[in-house]
């Protein structure tokens, strides 16, 4: 497995085009989090779409599945001054793991 000295590793987001983004983790929950972020936010969290996400850890055969939605959210009330009033939040389900025979 190829890691880095801090840790982290590398998940290429797959879709019907190939691999189009890398994302990084620790864990291919916080990649998918991560990935989930850039679909297109609901207004709600009840009525976000749920998405396939598909992400090849980088240097092994693995690809992690996940179902992934975001929303729109206000943001707190203790926010800094530069974050914008509304926010995008993101949540994934892992549904499982496939294993590729070539890359």
């Amino acid at each position: 497995m190829a890691r880095d000295t801090d840790g982290k590793r590398n998940f290429a987001l797959r879709d019907a085009n190939g691999e189009t983004s890398v994302f990084s983790g620790r864990t291919p929950r916080q990649a998918a989090l991560k990935a989930a972020r850039r679909l297109e936010p609901a207004d709600g969290e009840s009525n976000a779409s749920r998405q396939d996400l598909r992400l090849r850890e980088k240097g092994t055969h693995k690809v992690h599945i996940y179902e992934g939605w975001a929303w729109r959210e206000d943001a707190p009330d203790d926010k800094p001054d530069w974050m914008p009033s509304t926010i995008t939040e993101a949540n994934v389900s892992k549904q499982g793991i496939e294993h590729l025979e070539e890359l």
